[in-house]
């Protein structure tokens, strides 16, 4: 199946919470901010290159610990792309409105999207963020919160090459009671 360009943002993400990621040093780099007991609210401004062309938008996260709350929704153009919510207890969803997808499962690491690979955990995608740890990913740029921006080089399901930049414009965590 062919990955719409403007989709490809969500790729950079999922795509690389598919594989384990390293535990930091303790009191190593980004050690506090992934620490499981804040809830996270991040967005990055998002831009994509590949062969269907170029693409930019917005995306933004929750993450909550405990319950494994996910929202994840991916904005272009002033439109909504993909939304993927959902917690531990009750299972996950994700909507695609162009595509016409609406599709739930019982974790994260299971759900079904046509056009990426399967996403790991809401732990996965919290070190990602913090750390920039994950194949294909570069950091080009850290603050004292972690990185601010990072690239992710790699192919479609086409072979064709794409190039997805993140760039932090969020970094709000807070404590849980």
């Amino acid at each position: 199946m062919r990955i719409p360009k403007a989709l490809c943002p969500a790729l950079f993400l999922t795509g690389l919470l598919a594989a384990p990621a390293p535990q930091p040093p303790p009191g190593g780099a980004g050690a506090q901010s992934s620490t499981p007991a804040t809830t996270l609210r991040a967005q990055y401004k998002w831009g994509y290159a590949g062969a269907d062309g170029q693409g930019k938008g917005t995306l933004n996260i929750l993450l909550e610990p405990g319950t494994g709350r996910t929202v994840l929704e991916l904005m272009g153009l002033g439109e909504r792309l993909v939304l993927l919510e959902g917690d531990a207890a009750s299972g996950y969803r994700v909507q695609i409105p162009r595509q016409k997808v609406d599709q739930r499962t019982a974790t994260l690491g299971a759900m079904p999207l046509p056009f990426l690979p399967q996403v790991g955990s809401p732990d996965a995608l919290r070190r990602l963020l913090a750390q920039g740890i994950g194949p294909g990913v570069k950091v080009t740029r850290r603050d004292g919160l972690g990185p601010v921006k990072l690239r992710y080089d790699g192919r479609d399901d086409r072979n064709k090459e794409v190039t997805v930049w993140l760039e932090r414009t969020r970094w709000e965590e807070q404590r849980q009671p």
